[in-house]
């Protein structure tokens, strides 16, 4: 009772939980307008380019950077965040994300060069950071069923899904009528409205729910530095090559660092990440299953990115209306994934995922030279998978860990996500380099090129549905036969 009295007295407008979604729609949508926001800022400058390096007369290292810096800050700094707003408090640490986000997003007026640009756009990734793992914790604050949780995340990762897959959509259609720098403006006022729905909807931290221990800043030190050398060494063996001094300097760093934040996380009294959670078999396999289904993901999304737009030779805005099958199938989805969840459990409704994420893949491995329909189809199946594993293992991950520490529980789950981005995308960029050209060419390509690139792709979705089978496999057999849609009624 005292507790129920001690949250009234200090949000008197917003209930401790909510008993539908509809009820929850504020603080429901600003968290989603939060997460948007997050997800889209990844894809919507990469459509811009060429016109960002035609304005500032920067070369392409410069405009890989310009897209990296915010890759690179972002999944370094995952778990700090999380760690943070488990201790500072989760709501208070993503207004002030929601803050620095819309003001940065500003500063792209002043920008003359691509060095400040670049400097903007780590910026960006920071302020992410600290929005990222909080908005999803902060949904399994609404509500105490356990089926409005998984309805709630469902929601988040469609709303997310379609933020990273109409970036480039959203970026050509803008661009064909306003200036770049828009891209980065109109994040100041969405960042607004959703401070204010956050801040009118969301309850306030109660004492009880975070934890006291101090920060361990070694621990988010070596962190950042072993996830962002980790994530660079992919991106510098895609650019300069495997065998650089740079890929293997940042490979060789990020082992460093990494055993050494293995070694001060198992020695310090408050360590930032619990290495303890690991032995529960449900936060090791939905990470790794996690990290299964962002590898499919954007090695699809860059893959068909190039498939569309250089093989094909059609416009970003067509290209961008191509990936819209995944947002339709996410939402119908809905129905079929949970009942999977509730029939069978997280452990088989996983593996029936694996097998939709290996299939779709294999099936673009043939699929990519025949036509447009059958990527189609190659991609709903693919989108099943990703819907069922995706918010089951959200869902899985979070109800594992205790309940103050629900932040890292979901920075493990997107530090997983971008860890499987940055591999997907590097296989893709490896093995077309490899295979096919180093160089894509403007313009019109010669039958004999999108020949070779077709061979390419093949060869590369073959490789991809073994490894994301084996992967997402592997991470749904550790977790259990809880059906969180029907445990934990509010």
């Amino acid at each position: 009772m005292t507790g129920t009295e001690t949250t009234a007295a200090v949000t008197p407008a917003a209930p401790r939980t909510y008993p539908s979604l509809r009820a929850a729609w504020i603080p429901l949508a600003a968290l989603c307008l939060a997460f948007f926001v997050e997800m889209v800022d990844n894809t919507l400058l990469s459509i811009a380019l060429p016109t960002i390096g035609r304005d500032l007369g920067s070369g392409t290292t410069a405009l890989q950077w310009v897209t990296g810096a915010y890759s690179l800050t972002f999944g370094g700094l995952l778990l700090t965040a999380g760690a943070t707003a488990d201790r500072l408090g989760r709501r208070r640490v993503l207004l002030a994300g929601l803050a620095v986000f819309g003001l940065l997003s500003l500063g792209v007026a002043l920008v003359t060069g691509a060095g400040q640009l670049i400097a903007l756009r780590a910026g960006l990734g920071v302020a992410a950071a600290a929005m990222a793992p909080i908005t999803n914790s902060l949904v399994f604050r609404l509500f105490d069923d356990a089926a409005l949780r998984m309805r709630a995340m469902t929601v988040m990762i469609v709303v997310g899904m379609s933020g990273f897959v109409l970036g480039p959509l959203l970026g050509g259609t803008a661009l064909a009528h306003v200036k770049w720098q828009w891209l980065l403006l109109v994040n100041a006022p969405i960042a607004l409205i959703a401070a204010v729905g956050v801040r009118l909807g969301v309850p306030a931290d109660r004492p009880e729910d975070l934890t006291r221990d101090r920060l361990d800043l070694p621990g988010a030190v070596l962190s950042v530095a072993a996830i962002g050398l980790a994530c660079y060494s992919l991106t510098s063996g895609v650019d300069h090559g495997w065998g650089s001094a740079a890929t293997i300097g940042s490979i060789l760093g990020a082992l460093a660092a990494g055993t050494a934040f293995v070694w001060h996380e198992r020695r310090t009294a408050a360590p930032m990440l619990d290495l303890k959670l690991f032995r529960n078999g449900t936060v090791r396999g939905a990470s790794l299953a996690q990290i299964g289904t962002a590898i499919a993901m954007a090695a699809v999304m860059f893959g068909l990115i190039l498939h569309f737009q250089y093989a094909y030779g059609w416009s970003p805005v067509k290209a961008g209306l191509a990936n819209l099958p995944i947002i339709a199938t996410m939402l119908v989805a809905t129905p079929l994934s949970e009942w999977l969840a509730k029939r069978f459990g997280h452990r088989v409704a996983c593996l029936v995922g694996a097998a939709c994420l290996a299939g779709a893949l294999a099936g673009l491995a043939w699929g990519v030279s025949h036509g447009y329909a059958a990527i189609a189809l190659c991609m709903v199946v693919m989108t099943v998978g990703l819907r069922t594993v995706m918010t089951i293992c959200a869902v899985a991950l979070v109800e594992a860990v205790p309940e103050n520490r629900t932040s890292i529980g979901t920075a493990l789950n997107d530090t997983a996500q971008e860890v499987g981005s940055s591999v997907g995308t590097a296989v893709v960029g490896t093995l077309i380099a490899a295979l096919v050209t180093t160089q894509l060419p403007e313009g019109t390509w010669s039958n004999a090129l999108v020949t070779s690139f077709f061979h390419g792709e093949r060869i590369t979705y073959a490789v991809l549905a073994v490894v994301v089978g084996l992967v997402t496999a592997v991470g749904a057999l550790t977790l259990t036969d809880s059906r969180s849609t029907e445990e934990h009624p509010g």
